[in-house]
């Protein structure tokens, strides 16, 4: 990859454009101009600089499914990957649709620990370790930045969780601060060079982040050397002074009530210094000539290369993680007659979770899609849900729904003003439709949405309606109304993510059209609103729904079950309520299992779920949110046209109660890390009694290998690691060797000091083949932190470099003293 990023801007150059603007126009860009940009002032070469949502691939500026993305695996899938390259060139294909868009800030990657496996976020954060999620995000932030787009690390720091995130204040102590949750943004500003950093909405240790000095302007800025943007997360900053004094450079979005005429007033008052204001737009115009929006500087002439869908394929599939297997994976076509395809998930695949890292993607390939072509044609594929597990129904289909406006597949979106006139009238071609304040028509007080429905199957079909408001549903001509307004307080961004749905039965008949209209307001004005359409067709009962299941998984050769999450549960905006798979799900897998023993499932979770049946299964193949290749890279794991290479990047429990630090409540407006010395995640486990279903960097493949040889040299100042490895099996097979660092009685300095991840690599062996992984560990990996002196430091002793194939297989050692 080339690197095609403007020349850099010097410091002289950038403040002398300083000098030639006028205070308003200097806090002009320090603010956004709208929701998504900063403004252009021609005069000294400023063109406007556009920002949009990541990490699973670039929306743009509007939430609209006709301006399709690249949609990309999920982050935990990137992480399974255990490979800084993939995770490179996955930066660079979505930075070169970025340029391809326009945009040149993309808010991503997301750092956020895997604290507690309920976090709703958990999805789009890497890893429950710190190195692992440092080295994958720092690479990720090279492709993206290698593309001439500015990467946006986030959420600077202690945002774990969702739930009263504007206000938690998240208390944590230096040294799991040092080592935690801060080291991935050091690595990726010391290494990566990342062009800015987002600060977070909650506080830390009483400060809130956007005002927090210490942490932004100290340790990130100063100590650091952080020369881009601190730039707000959506509407975090909520003080004018202390804001301004904290380290925030840009605050979004604009218009702002904070940052626009009280910021005026308070530098012109001699509140706050415009030395101070200076300093924020040297490096906002920093960002500008690195992107190429300033003086003579160009874009990078980056575009999304020919190769990115099957990028994003071979991705998905080199992540998918090979828990358990007795054989029966990889499946062999020319053996099969029939196989039985049953679950959710298996008919309505979770591709991504829910929230703004969400993105329209042209086309999802389904699972069905992808397993017929992977099978061949000679192969009889059955299809049946087994348990009804979406909260929501599907999206009107474009093959029965049609825009009584045009006639076309799709449906008619209208708004209008208080007095009942047009303002604003457009096509949509899906229903399930999200509106930020800038593509709302000044003075719109209702949404209207209008169909014409064909029903495939006469009797009682099932239409949903969502969103928080206030709905009139007018089915042929017979009208209801329906309240789903959210009550006072809550979280705005959880009702637009998980918002009310009701369910209207209706009496049809096949091919006879249904008129629906569907008007949504929220009282005088709307600021932000997503509403929605789903049908569906009549339905079996429950009960029903799982006899055929049986049924079908007795009748065939295999049976796939796909069981998972949906956008309803894994989300931003709100934390899970449990680990527990939804619905019925457990009682059809175990019923399946029963009825074929060659049942084979796959788990189609962003982040980790129970899985009471693992030892009552053929098979069991975490999926992950795969993105829009899923079906396609599911297709070729399950009949091994590409190995399952990933490992696991978190601890997956066997139950709820066995997790170290599971629950996210607050206990008055506070989350205490309690768990102190930096053990989360495995190394909060290892001090536990309980062992957990599949412990961190467990991946199983189709080959089998020996760990020959570890041998170990170097100091404090740095260690080389070589580990040979064998490919015993008749199959090419991608291993991830990793290295973990023990002290000779499990303390330090006074404290537990459990087992720790120092290094991994990434092999792809021929059978019969042996290689010889060389694996640098530096002096900072070695360190920890040592809060009497405040300090890194490496205390002298023997320690015990431990390999294997993951935590739970660790199968050489050596000591090498420190």
């Amino acid at each position: 990859m080339s690197d095609p990023t403007p020349t850099e801007a010097t410091d002289g150059e950038l403040r002398e454009l300083v000098t030639r603007l006028t205070l308003e126009e200097k806090l002009s860009l320090i603010v956004g101009e709208d929701f998504w940009s900063l403004p252009e002032i021609p005069r000294i070469g400023l063109r406007k600089l556009r920002v949009s949502d990541g990490p699973v691939g670039v929306r743009g500026v509007t939430w609209d499914e006709r301006d399709t993305s690249l949609l990309f695996p999920s982050p935990t899938a990137l992480a399974a990957a255990w490979d800084p390259e993939v995770t490179r060139r996955a930066g660079f294909v979505m930075g070169a649709q970025t340029r391809d868009k326009d945009i040149h800030v993309l808010l991503a990657p997301t750092v956020n620990l895997h604290r507690s496996p309920l976090g709703g976020r958990h999805f789009e954060c890497y890893s429950e370790d710190p190195l692992l999620t440092a080295r994958i995000a720092t690479a990720f932030i090279e492709g993206v930045q290698s593309a001439g787009v500015g990467a946006t690390i986030k959420h600077f720091v202690g945002n774990e969780t969702e739930d009263d995130r504007m206000s938690y204040d998240s208390r944590i102590d230096e040294r799991s601060l040092r080592e935690v949750y801060l080291l991935p943004f050091e690595e990726a500003v010391r290494t990566g060079r990342v062009w800015l950093v987002m600060s977070a909405y909650n506080r830390v240790n009483g400060e809130t982040m956007t005002e927090n000095s210490r942490l932004v302007n100290d340790v990130l800025k100063d100590e650091w050397g952080f020369d881009g943007v601190v730039i707000s997360d959506w509407m975090a900053v909520r003080s004018t002074e202390a804001a301004a004094a904290g380290g925030t450079d840009v605050a979004m979005p604009g218009p702002s009530e904070v940052w626009g005429e009280p910021l005026l007033a308070a530098v012109r008052e001699g509140r706050v210094a415009e030395s101070l204001i200076d300093e924020r737009v040297v490096r906002v115009l920093r960002l500008a000539a690195r992107v190429g929006v300033l003086g003579d500087r160009a874009p990078a002439a980056t575009t999304t290369p020919d190769d990115a869908i099957a990028t994003l394929r071979e991705i998905a599939a080199r992540a998918m993680v090979l828990l358990a297997n007795d054989g029966t994976l990889p499946l062999d076509p020319s053996t099969l007659s029939r196989v039985a395809l049953i679950g959710p998930n298996a008919l309505r695949l979770s591709a991504q979770g829910g929230g703004s890292a969400h993105v329209n993607p042209a086309h999802v390939v389904s699972i069905p899609e992808g397993l017929r072509a992977a099978l061949g044609d000679d192969i009889e594929l059955t299809l049946t849900e087994g348990a009804f597990t979406h909260r929501a129904l599907a999206d009107l289909s474009l093959d029965t729904a049609v825009d009584p406006e045009t006639g076309e597949p799709g449906l008619r979106a209208e708004f209008l003003d208080a007095d009942g006139n047009l303002l604003s009238s457009e096509h949509r071609l899906g229903s399930s439709l999200m509106f930020w304040p800038d593509n709302i028509p000044a003075g719109a007080t209702l949404i209207r949405l209008r169909a014409n429905v064909t029903p495939t199957v006469s009797g009682t079909n099932i239409l949903d309606v969502r969103g928080a408001g206030r709905f009139e549903v007018d089915i042929d001509g017979t009208t209801r109304t329906i309240d789903m307004s959210a009550p006072e307080g809550t979280d705005v961004i959880e009702t637009i993510m998980r918002p009310e749905a009701t369910r209207i039965e209706i009496e049809a008949t096949a091919g006879t059209e249904v008129a629906i209209r569907v008007d949504f307001s929220q009282g005088e004005r709307f600021f932000m609103a997503a509403l929605g359409l789903g049908w569906a067709n009549p339905r079996r009962s429950e009960e029903d729904e799982l006899t055929a299941a049986v049924e079908a998984a007795r009748a065939a050769d295999v049976a796939v079950v796909v069981v998972g999450t949906t956008d309803d549960i894994e989300s931003e905006g709100f934390d899970r309520a449990n680990l527990a798979l939804p619905g019925r799900s457990d009682e059809l897998v175990r019923r399946v299992a029963a009825a074929n023993p060659r049942t084979v499932v796959v788990v189609n979770a962003g982040s980790p779920v129970l899985m009471p049946w693992r030892d009552e299964v053929a098979a069991v193949v975490w999926a992950w949110l795969p993105g829009q290749e899923g079906g396609a890279a599911l297709g070729d794991v399950l009949t091994g046209a590409v190995e399952p290479g990933g490992r696991l990047p978190t601890t997956y429990p066997a139950a709820d109660t066995d997790v170290p630090v599971y629950s996210t409540a607050r206990v008055d407006g506070e989350h205490h890390y309690a768990e102190r010395s930096s053990n989360i995640g495995y190394r909060a486990w290892a001090l536990g009694e309980a062992a957990p279903a599949y412990p961190f960097g467990h991946g199983l493949g189709y080959t089998n290998w020996a760990y020959e040889e570890v041998a170990a040299k170097g100091d404090a100042a740095g260690v080389t690691v070589e580990v040979t490895v064998a490919n015993t099996g008749d199959r090419p097979g991608r291993e991830v060797v990793q290295v973990y660092l023990e002290t000779a009685d499990g303390t330090l300095w006074g404290r537990p000091e459990p087992i720790r991840l120092v290094g991994f690599a990434a092999l792809d062996v021929e059978p019969g083949a042996r290689t010889t992984a060389t694996i640098d560990i530096d002096a900072r990996t070695l360190a920890r932190w040592n809060e009497r002196d405040a300090a890194w430091a490496t205390a002298p002793g023997t320690y015990t470099l431990r390999v294997g194939r993951s935590l739970g297989d660790l199968r050489l050692s050596t000591d090498i003293g420190l």
